[in-house]
């Protein structure tokens, strides 16, 4: 199951909306199939270990990280190709969310005879399809934010410059994880301030996400470096009723101008909602302070994944991780569960899930 893992996780960030899955067929102690599943509409995990395994599957026992599906969408049901090439036993390390499957794939197999077990390295595949499980589940994309600050808690210098707050082995780190979002989303300010691409840049071919840029007043210029590049599509999250000549523009500069909203400033929940409607699951969000502070404040930040920087830049101007009003007490503060810590470089990265459920916030700015 663990070499399963492994296959999956070689493809994430190439599965569009769909979960990333490995299979290991075995027979008599041999491996014999190997799968993954690679890219969205094309082969699952099983069809690939089967094919692999040819008559050998016969008799055999089928390791694979997520539930067999049952139903049809762009490929036909895995189940259905389990029972055919009649493997013995298949374990499953977890059951599928998507209310299509949700343990109709282990029943359809147990009821042509095929034993099934669960639950094998189950956490291990939960966490390497939790966009996936939030997505399918409430169709609103799962939104990791990621910031790099210095010691003192500054994302730029009072001058807004922020080039470079942490090492090369972060910024390496944090294009990997660009390819593995279908989508980046940065606050106008930043679009302004850093003027940034926001592509994935690896060594290796890549997939780019969508570029996604919360501006409520329409600020981002036409010549914005993001919009030089039509091949990867720029979504401008506004509010209704924004500059209509504007708007106009930045269409014609390739954009979508979305609404999300009548008000002032963009409303967030909305905005979250359109995403997923647009089958945007994963967000990689790299805002400034207000942006990031607005997110949070309104529970829709999933995981946290910062980089500290060991160095001081100082400066009462210069912006901060998270800007926004706070809480009255040190007891209300939003906790973070599951931390991890680690040495990147010469950086410290912390990574974590806000605990939103956890204190009494009523008394809050």
């Amino acid at each position: 199951m663990r070499l399963a893992l492994d296959l999956a996780s070689k493809a994430k960030g190439q599965t569009d909306i769909n979960p990333v899955v490995g299979c290991v067929i075995v027979r008599e102690g041999r491996i014999v199939g190997l799968g993954a599943h690679l890219r969205r509409g094309e082969g699952h995990a099983e069809v690939h270990a089967l094919r692999m395994a040819g008559d050998e599957a016969e008799g055999a026992t089928a390791y694979v990280t997520l539930e067999p599906c049952s139903h049809h969408g762009r490929t036909p049901p895995c189940c259905e190709r389990l029972i055919e090439a009649k493997v013995a036993r298949v374990v499953v390390a977890c059951k599928d969310p998507n209310p299509q499957v949700a343990g109709r794939g282990i029943d359809r197999l147990r009821e042509a005879g095929i034993s099934v077990d669960v639950g094998l390295l189950e956490r291990e595949s939960m966490l390497m399809n939790e966009m996936f499980n939030k997505f399918i589940v409430t169709r609103l994309p799962f939104v990791t934010m990621k910031s790099a600050m210095t010691l003192d808690g500054k994302l730029a210098a009072k001058t807004g410059d922020s080039r470079y707050v942490s090492g090369p082995q972060a910024r390496e780190m944090v294009h990997t994880l660009r390819h593995r979002h279908m989508g980046i989303m940065v606050g106008a300010e930043t679009a302004l301030v850093d003027d940034p691409e926001l592509t994935t840049r690896l060594s290796v071919p890549a997939v780019h996400p969508i570029r996604i840029v919360v501006d409520s007043r329409l600020r981002l210029p036409l010549e914005a470096r993001m919009l030089q590049d039509r091949s990867v599509p720029v979504l401008v999250l506004t509010v209704e009723g924004s500059d209509p000549g504007k708007r106009a523009a930045l269409e014609a500069a390739g954009a979508e101008v979305i609404d999300c909203g009548g008000g002032s400033r963009v409303d967030l929940k909305i905005a979250m909602r359109k995403l997923g409607e647009r089958e945007i699951g994963s967000i990689l969000l790299e805002g400034g302070g207000k942006l990031n502070g607005a997110m949070l404040e309104l529970g829709l930040i999933d995981k946290l994944l910062l980089f500290v920087a060991p160095k001081v830049i100082g400066g009462q101007a210069a912006p901060g991780v998270f800007q926004f009003d706070g809480f009255e007490k040190m007891a209300h503060a939003i906790p973070f569960r599951d931390v991890q810590v680690e040495r990147i470089g010469s950086d410290i990265f912390l990574g974590g899930y806000p605990d939103y459920e956890t204190g009494d916030r009523t008394g809050g700015a």
